[in-house]
């Protein structure tokens, strides 16, 4: 009965503790990963395509799915993005809208969104997304973009 109410005690003061951590550590993760889109928008509308790839995982397991199918690979994708969109006009202005942001574990979630480009000479465009991170390395990177 001792060892129960020690057991007891012990769980009481150290899960609280370690929910606050857990809840740190999430915080953490939403803040890293909405400040990652906020600075691929920030580079998406300065023209700066290599950069705004610097959200993804550079491997050759990154997967893009869009319209035209699933793509493998970083720099495959990377290609796609320059070959859609050649030049500023095209590019035109981005806005992510950050619809729900799911955490599935310590170094998985899922972003679901809108985005938008205003693009003034070429016509508006825009749609959904839905993206899976994975943190590697301590960094969170998104490993498979669907897009439509």
């Amino acid at each position: 009965m001792k060892q129960f109410a020690l057991l007891t005690l012990f769980l009481l003061v150290t899960l609280p503790a370690h929910s606050q951590s857990v809840a740190k550590t999430a915080s953490a993760s939403r803040r890293a990963i909405l400040q990652t889109l906020k600075r691929q928008t920030e580079d998406w509308n300065t023209g700066r395509i290599d950069k705004f790839m610097d959200g993804y995982w550079p491997s050759d397991s990154l997967t893009f799915v869009g319209k035209a199918g699933i793509t493998y690979g970083y720099r495959a994708t990377l290609d796609n993005y320059k070959k859609r969109y050649p030049d500023r006009a095209s590019m035109g202005t981005l806005k992510f809208d950050v619809l729900q942001l799911d955490l599935l574990g310590s170094d998985v979630a899922y972003v679901i969104g809108k985005w938008h480009l205003t693009r003034p000479k070429v016509g508006d465009a825009g749609g959904h997304f839905t993206l899976v991170w994975r943190k590697i390395n301590n960094r969170w990177r998104i490993v498979s973009d669907h897009t439509s």
